[in-house]
């Protein structure tokens, strides 16, 4: 079986979708939050949002990293 090199050159850009996508799921998450009278889903939209956060918190530090990794290859 053949093992894939390990090709990183575009771990920022795939990055970047997902930090993209994840604020577009925050955004809708609120849209619903406004719209709906029900308290259980507004709890489970907000503690999902809130989940979110930690995410992209993690994601923008991932993004931060391969940037310097990337630069670092140029130099």
């Amino acid at each position: 079986m053949k093992h894939n090199p390990d090709d990183r050159r575009d771990n920022a850009d795939r990055i970047q979708k997902n930090i993209n996508h994840t604020i577009q799921n925050m955004e809708l998450a609120d849209e619903m939050i406004a719209k709906t009278d029900d308290p259980k889903s507004k709890k489970d939209l907000k503690e999902k949002n809130e989940r979110r956060r930690d995410a992209l918190n993690g994601m923008r530090a991932e993004i931060r990293d391969e940037a310097l990794d990337k630069k670092r290859e140029y130099e």
